[in-house]
């Protein structure tokens, strides 16, 4: 759209620039930004830089070093990270959806507001078509579980990710170049440049680029690959410290995408005389559809499809962060702009012919604006601040419905949301080694739809969704022009006790929220475009982290109990006869969980890290009505395995007085999930592991060779499914295959 010619501009020549200053840079390494002390690090999960041993929130950081060891390149990467967390992709390579703890939005919508917040640089991610996330150049991410409605407000019901990039410094010129060959002819590159221009001016510039020129599924249709990447990403970073009480960062970040997205699996809804003996209909891919589609292949990532698999986007995003040091408090400035498009199509019958395919434009301008003041005195850290946002995001779906309707149909959804937010948070001494923690949040959002979805009877006599004769003028099957306004308190009560340095307890109640919205899909009845509910989730959480340092042993372990209500959920309805999809709210949600991670640095064995994490989820959504009548109370809520374990292994020893080797394995492991609230036993993905790992020589500071493999197992694992068999048929979406390769890198100092 408008931004396509403006991003597609800067993300070449960043990337290009990037690529010969980094090779211009004399040798060695560029410092680390995330700052440690004695493997405890930094974070500024609660807005101010503190010990990750000081905040009494269950939090689990990769630095810099781990996101590029384990290869956490993308937003579905996360879940190597820490257990009790879900990603899954709607569309393969496409609307990505995080569940923390059982809490996520089960949807695909661009309008909608994710349940668990992503923070890029402390800028609110505020739409779900902005978690296409491609990482680069990064200091860190903390995934912070459980609500954060106090600091971090509306989008933080579940809990929260912060992504923060590598600032510029003062540590002298540096820059890091890498490549990558992989598997599926893929090609990456990327660089990074840090340049002190004085003692109170640095710059910081980064790029990547990836290049996939084989996909991972195979397209009968076109007689050829599909799912493959084309990505730039440029940064820009300036940091001015004129003195040591004041300094302005200022952001500019590039992105755009000329790619492919896959298709998920077909399944259907009736046997045929092709269909195998013992296979079971309906919900088999050796199943059919009412026009006879079958697949037979036994492979998910082949198929027959009937859209156009192109996905393009262009990003551009500004952040501007201002702090000053008032002597009796700081103050904080931040405030970001995003403008972003895409266009993509679902091929949601994953079938040869057009039966239910869509065409789909997403448009987001998103601005925001927060100020902060923070301080401290012998009884209390403090903390008072505002905020704005300002969205406007339209989505439009083009449908081809011939072949199984006989029509195609429009459907746009043109939603603005306007949010303003006060905010207070206080940590009070009240003992030695104990403190009080209280929050309070107060938000008013108002929110418009303007909609809905035509029937454009383009086909043929008595056609189409409206029967309307063919020739009549297009036919308004669902109109929305509401608004709705939301208010209220999120809160927070805590107490932490450190009964020695390297030990926290801490119990705490929090309420989070979530505002209501609008349903903005395909719709054939206004009463679809009914707006749902605001969400409520009361926490209660009890826990325990830190060291023990003569065994090497780093833990953190939590017990936590939701009171989930009007919890915001895909349902099933028939409305007026028409089976439909819609989001609606069911009235309550229990959910109890345990978290316990552990890394283990044996001190009799120098190089050795081995780390685990455990989660535990026992969710149960209360009764509710669909459109095959009541639910009963204890389905469990969608993407919540009851069980979810990380493990991993990693051993770094000497080869010689100056080059070392890194050897490492991960794995993961979810339990069975259920992908709706309905419970529907045939899109329910069954447990899996996904292994991954990878074998590095390097030369501290200077270069880095590795060899990796990500799922090397090439385990094939459902991760959404859908079921539409009252038109015939459903689809399954599975995690990627096995991919491998190898990754080269040069610093310089």
């Amino acid at each position: 759209m408008k931004q396509n010619a403006q991003a597609a501009f800067l993300g070449r020549p960043i990337v290009l620039a990037i690529a010969t200053a980094a090779l211009a840079v004399p040798s060695t390494v560029a410092a680390q930004d995330t700052q440690a002390d004695d493997n405890i690090i930094i974070v500024t999960a609660q807005k101010r830089e503190q010990s990750s041993l000081d905040v009494g929130i269950n939090l689990s950081v990769a630095d810099q070093e781990t996101l590029v060891n384990r290869r956490i390149d993308v937003a579905t990467d996360i879940v190597a990270i820490t257990p009790n967390i879900s990603i899954k992709e709607n569309v393969p390579g496409l609307v990505p959806v995080i569940t923390i703890r059982g809490v996520g939005l089960n949807d695909f919508s661009a309008t909608n507001n994710p349940s668990a917040g992503v923070y890029v640089d402390e800028v609110s991610l505020s739409s779900l078509a902005l978690m296409n996330l491609d990482f680069f150049d990064l200091g860190r991410i903390e995934i912070l579980k459980g609500p954060q409605g106090t600091l971090y407000g509306r989008t933080a019901t579940a809990g929260a990710m912060n992504i923060v990039t590598a600032r510029p410094n003062f540590l002298g010129l540096s820059g890091k170049i890498s490549g990558t060959i992989a598997n599926y002819e893929t090609k990456e590159f990327d660089a990074m440049i840090n340049v002190p221009v004085s003692d109170a001016f640095s710059i910081r510039l980064a790029g990547k680029g990836i290049f996939q020129d084989e996909g991972f599924f195979q397209d009968a249709t076109l007689g050829r690959d599909i799912g493959r990447r084309e990505v730039l990403l440029g940064r820009a970073q300036a940091l001015w410290e004129p003195s040591d009480d004041f300094e302005v960062l200022l952001k500019v970040e590039s992105q755009r995408g000329r790619s492919e997205l896959g298709s998920g699996e077909f399944f259907g809804a009736f046997p045929t005389p092709l269909t195998p003996a013992g296979v079971t209909c309906p919900g088999q891919p050796e199943c059919s559809d009412f026009l006879g589609n079958i697949d037979l292949d036994g492979d998910p990532f082949r198929g027959a499809y009937s859209v156009d698999p192109s996905y393009n986007f262009d990003q551009l995003n500004f952040t501007a962060r201002v702090e000053a040091d008032l002597g009796f408090a700081t103050l904080t400035s931040v405030t970001g702009y995003i403008d972003f498009d895409r266009q993509w199509s679902a091929d949601t019958d994953a079938g040869p012919l057009p039966q239910l395919d869509f065409r789909n434009n997403d448009d987001v301008q998103q601005f925001s604006q927060e100020l902060r003041l923070s301080g401290q005195t012998d009884l209390v850290d403090w903390l008072i601040g505002a905020f704005y946002s300002d969205d406007d995001i339209i989505s439009s779906f083009s449908g081809d419905l011939s072949a199984l309707l006989n029509t195609t149909t429009f459907t746009i959804s043109d939603q603005q949301s306007r949010s303003a937010a006060f905010f207070a948070n206080g940590e009070w001494k009240v003992g030695d080694g104990i403190s009080v923690v209280t929050g309070l949040r107060y938000t008013d959002e108002k929110r418009t739809n303007l909609g809905g979805t035509t029937d454009l009877v383009s086909l043929a006599p008595g056609s189409g969704l409206s029967m309307a004769p063919f020739g009549s003028p297009p036919i308004p099957l669902a109109v929305s022009d509401q608004t709705i306004t939301d208010t209220n308190w999120s809160w927070k009560l805590g107490v932490n006790w450190k009964p020695a340095d390297d030990t926290l307890v801490y119990a705490s109640v929090t309420q989070g929220w979530k505002s209501g919205g609008f349903f903005s899909g395909v719709a054939v009845t206004s009463a679809q475009l009914t707006p749902y509910l605001p969400e409520k989730l009361i926490s209660y959480e009890i826990g325990v982290k830190g060291r023990a340092r003569d065994l090497g042993l780093s833990y953190s372990l939590s017990g936590f109990y939701y009171d989930y209500n009007d919890v915001q959920t895909f349902i099933r309805e028939d409305i007026g006869g028409i089976p439909v999809q819609r989001l609606g709210n069911v009235d309550e949600a229990k959910i109890f969980g345990l978290d316990l991670d552990l890394t283990l640095r044996p001190r009799a064995l120098s190089g050795l890290t081995l780390n685990a994490g455990i989660g535990l989820l026992d969710t149960k959504l209360g009764d509710f009505l669909s459109g095959t009548g009541p639910v009963p109370e204890g389905n469990r809520l969608p993407d919540a395995p009851s069980i979810s374990l990380n493990t991993g292994v990693a051993y770094e020893f000497d080869l010689t007085s100056a080059i070392a080797a890194r050897l490492a394995l991960n794995a993961r492991y979810q339990s069975s999930a259920f992908k709706d609230a309905l419970n529907d036993p045939i899109i329910r993905a069954d447990s899996f592991w996904v292994i991954d790992a990878r074998a590095s020589v390097f030369s501290e500071g200077d270069w880095d060779v590795s060899v990796w493999g990500k799922n090397i197992m090439d385990e094939r694992y459902v991760v959404q499914g859908v079921n539409q068999l009252s038109f015939g048929m459903g689809f399954r979406v599975y995690g990627a295959p096995a991919t491998y390769g190898i990754s080269l890198t040069k610093s310089f100092n």
